[in-house]
This record gives C-alpha cells, sequence and structure tokens, in this order.
C-alpha cells in the first residue's frame, strides 16, 4: 500500500487534480448536520456530536476520520447557528477543516418547517513528505536523514489552505424529511509546493440529497428508514439505512452502501443506545462486499451525541418543534 500511495503522488506531482469525494459515514442518519447546515438547531437544543472512523482496518493508509459539531436553534432570529470541524488522514495526506453555519427557519403550515442554511470557513490539505518512498529513494531510520531521488516528491510535509463555502435546504415534517445540500461552491484551489513539487488541487463540488422517515409501530417501536445520495457529478453513491428504536432509547439496523455491481461497498451493522436523557452512543461496524475485502478487516465507526434538551434562549419554537420525532 505505501509503494501505491508514493507512485500515486509520482503521478500527480506537476498537474492539476480534483479533490476526492466527501468522506463515508456509515452513521450519516445520526449525524445530519455533518453535511447540511440546514440542519443546524433541528435536533431542538444544543447538540454536540463527536465521530471516529477508522475505514478498512488492517489496510496502511487507509482513512482515519475524526469529526466533532455543534449546533442550537436560535428561536428569537427564527434560525439555528453551528459549527463544524472534521479531519481525515490518507496514508500520507490530511485534509482538515473548520467551517461555521447558520440558517433561516421558515415555518410551513402548522407542523411542517423548510430551512436555508449556509456555512463558510477554511479547509487545509497537506502532505507529509517524509512518509513518501520512491523506487530509487535512499531511506534509514532516522526520518530526518532521506532522499527520495526524485525532485518532484518533498522532503519535508507541505500544507496550504483555501476558503470553502457550502449550502443546504432542509424540509421536515412528522413523519418524513429531506434535504438537499452542496459543499466547495466555489471550487476553490490548493496549491502544495515543496521542492520541485507543484500540485494544484480543485476542490470540486459534491452533492447530497437525503431522505428520511419516522413510524410509529405500535406503543414502543419506531421505525427510521433513510436513503442518502452523494455525487459530484461524475461518481455516485448510495447508501440505505433503517433503524429499529425501542421505548425511544435502545436502537439498531443496518445498511446498505452502493446500487450496481461496480460500486457495491459495505454493509454496516449499527447498534446505539441512550447513556442518560441527554447522551447518545452509536456504533457501526462495516463488512466491506468490494475487492478490498481480501486485505481489509472492516471498518468500525464510533458516535457520541450530548443534547442539552432544553431550550436556550428567547423566542418561540415553530410547532413541529414540540413534537420532535426523529433520531
Amino acid at each position: 500500500m505505501k509503494q501505491t500511495i508514493t507512485y500515486l503522488f509520482i503521478w500527480l506531482a506537476g498537474f492539476s487534480l480534483s479533490a476526492q469525494q466527501a468522506p463515508q459515514y456509515s452513521l450519516f442518519a445520526l449525524n445530519k448536520y455533518n453535511f447540511n447546515p440546514a440542519y443546524a438547531g433541528l435536533d431542538n437544543s444544543l447538540s454536540i456530536t463527536g465521530v471516529y472512523r477508522k475505514q478498512w482496518v488492517s489496510l496502511p493508509g487507509s482513512p482515519s476520520i475524526q469529526t466533532v459539531n455543534a449546533h442550537l436553534p436560535v428561536y428569537r432570529l427564527n434560525g439555528g447557528f453551528g459549527i463544524n470541524i472534521e479531519n481525515e488522514e490518507q496514508g500520507p495526506e490530511r485534509t482538515t477543516s473548520a467551517t461555521a453555519s447558520y440558517n433561516y427557519w421558515l415555518p410551513v403550515g402548522k407542523q411542517h418547517l423548510l430551512t436555508i442554511g449556509l456555512s463558510g470557513g477554511l479547509l487545509e490539505k497537506s502532505l507529509d513528505g517524509t512518509r513518501l518512498r520512491a523506487p530509487d529513494g535512499i531511506y534509514g531510520d532516522d526520518p530526518n536523514n532521506l532522499e527520495h531521488n526524485d525532485g518532484s516528491l518533498p522532503l519535508t510535509e507541505i500544507r496550504a489552505m483555501a476558503p470553502i463555502f457550502n449550502a443546504g435546504v432542509y424540509f421536515q415534517g412528522q413523519q418524513f424529511e429531506v434535504g438537499l445540500s452542496v459543499s466547495n461552491l466555489t471550487e476553490s484551489q490548493i496549491s502544495l509546493t515543496g521542492g520541485n513539487a507543484n500540485t494544484k488541487i480543485s476542490l470540486n463540488r459534491n452533492y447530497f440529497l437525503i431522505f428520511a422517515g419516522n413510524y410509529e409501530i405500535g406503543s414502543t417501536f419506531t421505525l427510521h428508514p433513510s436513503l442518502l445520495i452523494k455525487s459530484d457529478l461524475v461518481e455516485h453513491q448510495i447508501e440505505l439505512s433503517a433503524l429499529l428504536k425501542y421505548n425511544d432509547n435502545i436502537f439498531g439496523g443496518a445498511s446498505f452502501r452502493g446500487y450496481n455491481s461496480n460500486t457495491v461497498d459495505a454493509v454496516a451493522i449499527i447498534a446505539g443506545f441512550k447513556l442518560n436523557p441527554k447522551m447518545t452512543v452509536a456504533y457501526a461496524y462495516d463488512l466491506t462486499l468490494s475487492a478490498l475485502k481480501s486485505v481489509s478487516n472492516g471498518s468500525h465507526e464510533i458516535m457520541v451525541n450530548y443534547n442539552l434538551n432544553k431550550a436556550i434562549g428567547a423566542g418561540t419554537p415553530p410547532d413541529i418543534i414540540y413534537n420532535p420525532r426523529f433520531l
């Protein structure tokens, strides 16, 4: 895998390229604000979420992702505010972003809500040249004493930043919700330079469309199906998820990622519960179905959510907020 990453960056050095699609999450149905700024405040109180994901365990250089976000409603302003910090590492490459958002709420009838949101911030990409290995390079145990024998590869860590902007709309009702969002609106460019390396990366737009439902099954169970479609208009990914919740406390389910023989990626087994009225923990284990299953032991993802469960500040919430029924 190390050699594969090295050859990839050798080929990329000195050329312009497009950034990969957004990071993958199996617990997307429990963390909608992460990919749609219009969702800010729709958890009905201050909501803080942390996620750690390790993808394709046992595969050297596989992605590792950490996310922390917080959002809350501001009823006096008929909207919500939020912040989101995300860090992804893939071999010698790291991508870190930090954004802040605001959305505006428009009540539709007595029990429906339409929100429009924007977010902006900074994205940083870095490439650690000390972790690259070239076929003709000279390497020892000292990371400060290496020679790639290739001027297109950096000997140290190089990094650069660019502004990013995202937007979204969200519709929430009593039994279903739907949201559409786009990231990297301005398609900013990042130039990584070091030594003779000069790689320009275009941050392509990514689109996210989500459908989610909430259906009561008797007096103690609720069913929460979800569909997430991700696309950069070149590559697409679809994920279906269904969670069954018992007594507003314990929940479990599964998701399937892919839509044909070329895109089938994994089946995720999901489970979670409330530690107390304010704290929820969820876990997902991905069973790899793609060709990577021969070299990977699956993927792990864990999420912790804290919800204050009380109104903050003044103002009157829309009617729908009085009866929150979604996860």
